[in-house]
């Protein structure tokens, strides 16, 4: 996709219920899905790591059934955002990294997806900086990371100089309780590092109460896609790379949410 900065799109994990037929095709092998996504998209989201950090083996067959310049976006353990909340895991990042090393050069951003936080937990955002940035300044040098905030009066200058001061990128999400992306802008400047990360989440709850099978799409998304598409080449125009990546919870097929925003993007 032609523009200054480059625009890399992938979904929230490569496998899902109702791909095989939908995404996949009939009869593709499992072990044979990473490398025929990697043929229709140049990045992809690693959800199975929030959950648990995955084998050397693993890791590095993600690596070889992948062609050259595949990129890999992984999630950072749950025991780190959820359980630990930035606060003594410093054992618990240096492992996952040190798993994920057989990806190489196809390791991009680490993505630090935090939950919403209510007042019991962080009264206020200056209380959430008092743990974020002591975190943010141990983050090795070297590696990308993104950080993902689900408290939106949270955004604004100081959160995003905290974030900038280290280079990490700010995510932005799709989500029901989040802000759109002209309003993201107006609380500020939104671009913390080199790089971008967008994660079109959607209405997790929403949708589940019509299907759990990611097969087709069931909500029409143009409209918001558009107003992405208007961010995304705003972020190119200033030799920002974009990672965006959408989730089945999205319109209900997240590989059909990619293929409308290529659509859209030729389109403008």
């Amino acid at each position: 996709m032609e523009g200054q900065g480059e625009i890399r799109l992938g979904t929230s994990a490569f496998t899902a219920a109702g791909w095989p037929g939908a995404f996949y095709p009939a009869g593709l092998k499992p072990s044979e899905y990473l490398s025929y996504y990697a043929q229709q998209f140049d990045t992809v989201e690693v959800d199975s790591t929030f959950y648990r950090v995955p084998n050397a083996a693993t890791v590095r067959k993600w690596h070889t059934c992948t062609p050259q310049g595949f990129l890999f976006a992984a999630k950072a353990p749950l025991t780190i955002t959820h359980e630990r909340v930035l606060v003594d895991c410093e054992d618990e990042l240096k492992g996952f990294l040190a798993a994920m090393e057989p990806l190489g050069e196809k390791l991009w951003p680490i993505l630090f997806q935090l939950p919403y936080f209510n007042r019991q937990v962080f009264s206020n955002l200056e209380a959430f900086l008092e743990r974020l940035v002591p975190f943010l300044v141990r983050l090795p040098r070297g590696q990308r990371f993104a950080v993902e905030i689900r408290n939106k009066n949270w955004l604004g200058p100081k959160l995003l100089d905290a974030l900038r001061k280290r280079k990490v990128a700010l995510t932005l999400i799709d989500h029901p309780w989040m802000p759109r992306p002209r309003e993201w802008m107006a609380r500020g400047d939104p671009i913390t590092a080199d790089f971008i990360y967008i994660r079109w989440l959607g209405d997790r709850k929403g949708i589940e109460k019509e299907t759990k099978t990611w097969d087709k799409v069931i909500v029409n998304r143009e409209r918001e896609l558009e107003e992405w598409v208007e961010a995304c080449r705003s972020f190119n125009q200033r030799s920002i790379s974009v990672f965006a990546f959408a989730n089945n919870h999205y319109a209900g097929h997240a590989p059909a949410t990619v293929r409308l925003f290529q659509e859209l993007w030729r389109k403008k």
